[in-house]
């Protein structure tokens, strides 16, 4: 049975529209995966700081609060690690991922753990997973200079060692019923697909 690490990151709640479309596949998929889920938002990670940045680079005399991030920190690695598929929801606030999300590639991207510095550049470690991105956004975006999640996204996971990525879109939700209901429901049956 396959394993699918689901990462949420909306603040929306149960208003959310990728929370909503992973809630579905997830449901559609029935009891062919073993699901291990994280809702950044209802549970949020520490955003990286000073401190715990030296806590994660073996800090001497690490403090509590050092010590807790690294404990999470090889706790997200570890569910990383055991997972087949990432299953990452990343709506789209103010252009790029909700802030939830980039602390938790902040406390997962850790040199000599998910990646490696080598004479050829940096090698990631994290080697034979697949990503799927549930992107949603009010307006049109994709293919567009205004898309930085798509790039930035690809550009974190390959840097971990996660080169299989398919990015599922759902776009225009904020432009009228008629084609938010149009997009949603193609990403939906985007998503089922790749799912399956």
């Amino acid at each position: 049975m396959a394993s699918v690490l689901v990462l949420k990151s909306s603040i929306l709640g149960e208003f959310s529209s990728s929370t909503k479309l992973i809630d579905g596949a997830i449901e559609q998929s029935g009891n062919d995966h073993f699901v291990i889920e994280r809702d950044l938002a209802a549970h949020p990670v520490p955003m990286l700081d000073g401190e715990i940045m030296a806590g994660l680079r073996g800090a001497e005399n690490p403090t509590q609060r050092q010590q807790d991030a690294l404990a999470l920190s090889e706790q997200l690695i570890n569910e990383i690690q055991a997972c087949d598929t990432l299953l990452i929801a990343a709506p789209m606030y103010n252009f790029t991922v909700p802030t939830q999300l980039k602390n938790w590639f902040d406390l997962i991207a850790r040199a000599g753990v998910t990646f490696a510095y080598t004479e050829q550049g940096p090698k990631g470690l994290l080697t034979g997973k697949k990503a799927i991105v549930v992107t949603t956004r009010g307006g049109l975006h994709k293919d567009t200079s205004r898309d930085h999640i798509t790039g930035y996204l690809t550009t974190l996971l390959n840097f971990v060692g996660i080169t299989d990525i398919e990015f599922v879109y759902s776009e225009a939700l904020a432009m009228g019923e008629a084609p938010a209901a149009e997009s949603f429901q193609q990403a939906s049956n985007e998503l089922s697909a790749l799912m399956s």
